[in-house]
């Protein structure tokens, strides 16, 4: 651990590190863009460098992005990230009300608090967990994917059929190219461009990218908001008591929820506004300027974007989409995560760990002074923003391969992940099943070759079988839970508040 210090202590390491934490949160405030499609466009600028600072990075965009969100659904009541659309409850009343300075303070100092205790917790339970899922071989690695695949596809905000059906083709998409056990061309059709398959950035770059930027050209003509006082800079000493235990739990949700496939940011935070709601001691107050209504959903969408470290770095498995392209960044840099990662890699694992240390003291001095110049960028017209933003991509994806066919084929996954967002197909589950399929597809043809084509052979490894009931408690968890969400939904909103 002091030796990722040191890393991270490296002059240009904390120079990425400042870097990805100040991009994150101008993609949190930038409304539509998202991490996940940033750190893709930016993959390819990652070649050049040593893997730890690159992951240093892509790492610090994905957490800083949590920030920023909060700063236009509290101002603009326009939710920069999915993880921050529950903050504008409670967080544009306060700004209506004249508590703008109030709510970015709890909201800031939250997301320290629940980032830095989440870091904390993965420093000292990352080691452990890796030396178990040592024990892991190809059928226990076969059920995590599956189980991955599932609750991306399940728990996220569309249709569970959508979702699945976008797992679906996330996985016959990967099966193009070379077979991996033989070596047979599939899905090629006569094509020498798709022999080797289809580059994972290629992949990234269309659905997140120029799907992103088509999606929210078709959306450019929306009004700009007013932006209201900020009031002062800092919560009362007694917004700091009334918050002080919606800190604990949202920190102790996200966490929990965030090491879940599936779990993530954006379920922490509802989760962590459902929680607050329940144990108040008057609801009525959430929905009209409760400041723990900001306090625990924020806390706990910086504590999920933590923890959610802990299933990409120890077992190889992302957790959401970002970190699917996560994923694939270390996978370029020739750093596969796994359980050998912390002894293969220590500079990588503990320079990643260490720097969101460090990252989270920057974006805790640096949200709120910022606040200003990130709201002034919300001007800038989508018709300037999304052609810069086309060009800079098109030359990444050319500079991997130097190749034509690349751009086509970048655009037409662009036009796919933009069908897919207006059919309300969630892309994130397309993304990650195509990250794991080819781990999938390898674990399960060599477990079938362990156990003879015999299904029961999984029943009969303790892991294996544990993980399977997992997955069957899962689907049930999941169908209770979207029956329970579903009635709630069908009920007018007005009422609910």
């Amino acid at each position: 651990m002091w030796s990722g210090f040191a890393v991270v202590f490296e002059p240009q390491n904390l120079l990425y590190c400042l870097l990805g934490v100040t991009l994150g949160m101008l993609v949190g405030v930038l409304p539509g863009l998202g991490p996940a499609a940033t750190i893709a466009i930016l993959l390819p600028i990652t070649y050049d460098l040593e893997p730890a600072p690159a992951i240093i990075l892509l790492a610090g965009i994905f957490y800083g992005a949590q920030y920023g969100g909060t700063i236009t659904s509290v101002l603009l009541r326009l939710p920069g990230e999915a993880s921050t659309v529950v903050t504008v409850l409670d967080g544009h009343e306060l700004a209506r009300q004249g508590r703008a300075g109030s709510a970015l303070g709890i909201a800031a100092v939250g997301s320290f608090i629940g980032g830095t205790a989440s870091i904390v917790v993965l420093s000292l339970v990352a080691p452990f967990v890796a030396d178990f899922a040592l024990k892991f071989g190809p059928p226990e690695y076969a059920v995590l994917g599956v189980i991955g695949i599932f609750l991306v596809a399940t728990l996220g905000n569309g249709s569970l059929v959508k979702g699945i059906a976008a797992a679906a083709a996330g996985l016959l998409l990967a099966t193009v190219g070379s077979d991996p056990m033989v070596g047979a061309p599939r899905f090629v059709f006569g094509s020498d461009q798709l022999a080797d398959g289809i580059d994972f950035v290629i992949v990234a770059m269309g659905v997140f990218g120029v799907g992103e930027i088509l999606y929210n050209l078709e959306h450019r003509h929306r009004e700009s908001a007013r932006v209201p006082s900020f009031g002062r800079a800092w919560p009362t000493w007694v917004e700091w008591l009334q918050s002080k235990w919606a800190v604990l739990r949202g920190a102790v949700v996200g966490f929990l929820l965030g090491v879940l496939p599936g779990g993530g940011a954006t379920m922490s935070s509802l989760v962590a506004y459902a929680v607050e709601k329940r144990s108040a001691a008057d609801p009525s107050r959430f929905g009209r300027g409760a400041i723990e209504g900001v306090a625990g959903p924020e806390t706990a969408n910086n504590a999920a974007a933590t923890s959610s470290f802990i299933p990409l770095l120890v077992l190889g498995l992302p957790a959401n989409a970002t970190m699917a392209v996560l994923f694939g960044a270390l996978t370029l840099q020739g750093v596969p995560p796994g359980p050998s990662l912390i002894d293969d890699h220590p500079d990588v694992f503990w320079g990643v760990i260490d720097s969101m240390y460090i990252g989270n003291v920057f974006l805790l001095l640096f949200s709120v002074p910022l606040i200003g110049i990130f709201v002034r960028l919300l001007r800038v017209r989508p018709g300037i923003l999304a052609p810069l933003t086309m060009l800079v991509t098109m030359i990444g994806v050319y500079s991997i391969r130097n190749n034509v066919f690349d751009l086509f084929l970048v655009l037409g996954l662009g036009v796919i992940g933009y069908g897919m967002k207006k059919l309300g197909f969630e892309p994130g589950p397309f993304v990650l099943a195509f990250v794991l399929g080819d781990i999938l597809e390898s674990a399960f043809r060599r477990s079938m070759r362990m156990f003879g084509g015999d299904l029961t052979g999984f029943l009969h490894r303790p892991i294996a079988a544990s993980l399977l009931v997992f997955l069957v408690g899962s689907v049930v968890v999941v169908s209770v839970f979207r029956r329970y969400r579903n009635g709630k939904h069908s009920r007018p909103l007005l009422s609910r508040r």
